[in-house]
């Protein structure tokens, strides 16, 4: 897909992943809106972009619809969605707040569906579009005190795969990104730091390199770094030996 002229819209774009994103689809040749909650951020990321600011909370139920209208007023019909908005939460499941994990279930898996489902009619009748949503590993391989973040990003790569299959045909695309650990705010707003020396922290250039190959290209999963493919892989053909080596070496 031609990424020059296309009209570009990634969501979480304030920072981190989302704003690597829409710098790096911008130095492409897209027209980037640029959707986030913190008006400063993403005003800096329209002007950087040359590109539209759009302010929404995606956990607001009317936040999608209202986003992809005021997008596709100022910017045009959207040809790529980067469904990269999310929140992350660490802690034992037995003593997470219920409202927490409603929060999180509404802005990682519900928000991106019915961002999806408002562009997709324009795309499929241009016969041209993708969706790259940014999943995670650890909706792969599940990872300990991270039950529903992992929960949420595993539902994302299954609604990706059925709604690929879906639109097989139509000229749409559906890509997953996921990635593994990335210095971002991500750890600061789940209100624990980083502190494993491995995986080490990638860079979100990294990532949104990753965004911008899986839209290119139209490869239906992308990991980054790539290596994070093979512990994937092996927890889907041998998941009692991927456990038995996780709770060995991590």
């Amino acid at each position: 897909m031609e990424l020059a002229g296309s009209v570009c819209l990634v969501t979480g774009a304030s920072s981190g992943i989302g704003r690597a994103a829409a710098l790096r689809l911008a130095r492409e040749g897209a027209r980037v809106v640029a959707l986030g909650r913190d008006r400063a951020a993403v005003d800096e990321v329209a002007a950087r972009t040359s590109g539209i600011a759009v302010v929404a909370d995606l956990t607001d139920p009317a936040a999608a619809g209202r986003a992809v209208r005021e997008a596709t007023e100022a910017a045009g019909p959207i040809d790529v969605l980067v469904n990269n908005a999310g929140g992350g939460h660490f802690g034992r499941f037995a003593e997470m707040d219920p409202a927490e994990a409603e929060r999180l279930v509404a802005l990682n898996v519900v928000a991106p569906i019915r961002l999806a489902r408002a562009v997709l009619p324009g795309m499929i009748e241009r016969r041209r579009g993708a969706i790259v949503n940014v999943a995670s590993i650890a909706g792969h391989v599940g990872v300990g005190e991270e039950a529903v973040y992992a929960a949420t990003k595993a539902a994302l790569i299954g609604f990706s795969e059925s709604l690929r299959d879906e639109l097989g045909g139509t000229g749409v695309r559906v890509g997953v990104v996921s990635p593994g650990v990335v210095d971002t705010p991500f750890f600061e707003r789940r209100r624990r730091p980083y502190d494993r020396s491995f995986p080490r922290l990638i860079h979100p250039d990294r990532v949104a390199d990753a965004i911008v190959r899986a839209i290119r290209t139209g490869d239906p999963q992308v990991f980054s770094p790539r290596w994070l493919a093979f512990p994937a892989r092996l927890h889907g053909a041998f998941p009692r030996l991927y456990r038995f080596l996780a709770s060995r070496f991590g």
